[in-house]
């Protein structure tokens, strides 16, 4: 009996597995015979989607995202290069000048000192912006380790450590801060960025140690447990990438609040001090030319504004792109 081709034109012939044949359509046998790498093979096209690349597709097709993000990535440009947008020294005044209003090369006037209210505004952001990110780095990282250590062992280090975010939570903010930076002679910004990190770890802490506790408990860390791997390696290759977006939604919302907070701070006159520049010092020496020369106050509050909102929507975009309950 001849042996039957590879393909019949109507059908061909595949093995059962089980010592006999069974027909297959010449399209289903095809199918079969199809190299994988393909599209309905194990190619990029189908590879599984992780969290992370599932959240920046979301975030690319949302314009809250994009409009916040380059609002940041203009304050961040301003900030390394003020240079590129203005010529004037935020520090030049000249009193003859004093709370005029806007002249050629000066377009949002000058100050109650004479000063060019659009330079310093300029300038202004890069101590804003520097103050919210270092702010929001260590508290980030400081509270991700408590907390993680804590949700990750438990036990007695938990329980101390729930105590004390406890006291922490229980220190109003800015009675804290005028209590601690008052004493502090130092005019740079380095002390308000160590005391917003001192009350700002607890917050994430919490965060990151349920995240954890809430990794711990998968099927997955578990497996891996058994196969005998380390408490670190646990920790930090199989917990901590499942349990870090939490942190990621948290600090990017309260890096708009850090802003504010040196703002206030610079406000009450506890935090940066003259000559430093800064939105909150503008603020609070135009507040008693208001009537006089308002401008010297909106400019500075609108670009406080502005950039505490652009960081909450930012916040706000991520949170949704990383929540798989939305999806």
């Amino acid at each position: 009996m001849p042996e039957p081709s590879s393909y019949e034109s109507r059908g061909a012939v595949a093995g059962t597995g089980m010592g006999g044949t069974m027909d297959l359509a010449a399209g289903e046998a095809a199918t079969l015979e199809r190299v994988p790498g393909g599209p309905a093979g194990g190619g990029p096209d189908s590879r599984p989607r992780s969290l992370w690349s599932d959240a920046w597709r979301d975030l690319r097709r949302n314009p809250v995202f994009l409009l916040s993000a380059l609002v940041i990535l203009f304050l961040v440009f301003i900030s390394i290069w003020p240079a590129a947008i203005t010529s004037g020294n935020p520090l030049d005044c000249d009193l003859a000048k004093a709370q005029d209003g806007s002249a050629p090369g000066h377009p949002f006037g000058f100050d109650g000192q004479g000063c060019d209210v659009y330079t310093r505004t300029v300038y202004g952001a890069r101590t804003s912006v520097t103050v919210g990110v270092c702010a929001t780095l260590g508290v980030a990282l400081l509270g991700s380790v408590l907390g993680g250590l804590a949700g990750f062992f438990g036990g007695a280090w938990d329980a101390v450590l729930s105590r004390i975010t406890d006291v922490f939570f229980a220190i109003p903010v800015v009675l804290g801060g005028l209590v601690l930076l008052s004493v502090v002679t130092s005019n740079t910004l380095w002390p308000v960025v160590g005391f917003m990190v001192l009350l700002g770890w607890p917050q994430i802490s919490r965060i990151a140690r349920g995240s954890v506790i809430t990794a711990r408990q998968n099927d997955y860390v578990q497996a891996a447990r058994a196969l005998g791997a380390s408490p670190a390696r646990l920790l930090l290759r199989h917990i901590a990438p499942n349990a870090v977006a939490p942190v990621i939604v948290v600090a990017t919302i309260a890096l708009g609040t850090y802003i504010s907070l040196e703002a206030t701070l610079s406000y009450l006159g506890v935090g940066l001090k003259p000559p430093s520049v800064s939105w909150g010092i503008d603020i609070s020496a135009a507040s008693p030319y208001i009537r006089n020369a308002p401008h010297a106050l909106l400019w500075p509050s609108g670009a406080l504004a502005i950039t505490v909102l652009a960081f909450i929507m930012l916040g706000d975009a991520v949170r949704d792109a990383l929540d798989p309950k939305l999806r």
